[in-house]
């Protein structure tokens, strides 16, 4: 039996209010759509008005429950069932009791906001280790079963998602306003996820390493490695220093090649993601 982990949980709380928060004050007043399951209340909400969008968002996300268990197992359904709970009962609440109004009816803002909710949202579902029980699911069992990646299966989701927008609020600048925010979206979940280190990764090729060296450790003050290596095509002695430089740095490492080494190459690249003490590198 696993153990029960109460910071995932809260992740999964805050995570379905935003997704609910976004979906009522932004995009479900401004006819302004986004992916997966949401996105297909929101369409199906505007067909059948009668019917509330937390209902919907139940409803579309039951298949789905069903796939998780078949494919993913229990512990996997109680997660996803949990956020579909809270995802439909923070939805109604907010547009049907609370009767919250729409944040703005700037269809460009509302794109943008609601994009950032959602890419929250479903950033800190992840977090917690669950799922929206939605359009996710059939990526992940389609890239079990085929050569397609989820990301693909997801992407071809969504955009029949979006194409189906046109004809539903029958006006297509909407539809690429929706673009925008699901774009702002991924956007904002590729940032929780992977975060955003202040730092690149700078490769410096040059013949006056042992100077260098002691100038980053000195005045930058940043752990790095040296490389040995062979050139590709004369099959000459190679060194390399591969440092993680500060943002704010980097110009004065700029500095410190022109001085020393007027011929030094520098590679700067960016670095997306760390793990472990700075100091391994």
């Amino acid at each position: 039996m696993k153990k029960f982990n109460l910071k995932q949980y809260i992740f999964i709380i805050l995570g379905s209010f935003c997704l609910s928060f976004g979906t009522v004050t932004f995009l479900s007043p401004n006819e302004i759509i986004t992916g997966g399951g949401i996105g297909i209340s929101l369409l199906l909400h505007t067909v059948f008005p009668s019917i509330t969008l937390g209902i919907f968002m139940a409803m579309v996300s039951i298949p789905f429950l069903i796939l998780s268990y078949i494919y993913f197992g229990k512990y996997y359904l109680f997660k996803t069932f949990i956020v579909v709970i809270l995802l439909s009962s923070f939805t109604d609440i907010l547009k049907e009791v609370i009767k919250i109004n729409a944040i703005t009816h700037d269809i460009l803002l509302a794109a943008i906001f609601g994009g950032i909710f959602i890419g929250l949202g479903i950033g800190l579902i992840i977090k917690g280790r669950a799922s929206t029980g939605s359009t996710s699911v059939i990526g992940e069992i389609v890239a079990k079963k085929t050569k397609f990646k989820a990301a693909e299966v997801l992407l071809a989701i969504d955009a029949i998602i979006m194409f189906a927008s046109i004809f539903v609020y029958n006006d297509i600048d909407k539809s690429l306003y929706s673009l925008l925010s699901v774009y702002v979206g991924m956007k904002v979940l590729d940032v929780l996820l992977t975060g955003r280190p202040s730092k690149k990764i700078v490769n410096i090729l040059s013949t006056n390493i042992e100077v260098l060296k002691e100038q980053i450790r000195e005045r930058i003050e940043e752990h790095g490695t040296i490389l040995s290596g062979i050139g590709l095509h004369q099959g000459q002695q190679k060194t390399v220093i591969y440092v993680a430089v500060d943002v704010s740095k980097i110009e004065l490492l700029r500095e410190l090649i022109r001085k020393y080494d007027p011929d030094g190459f520098m590679i700067i690249a960016e670095a997306s993601e760390f793990l472990g003490r700075e100091n391994s590198i």
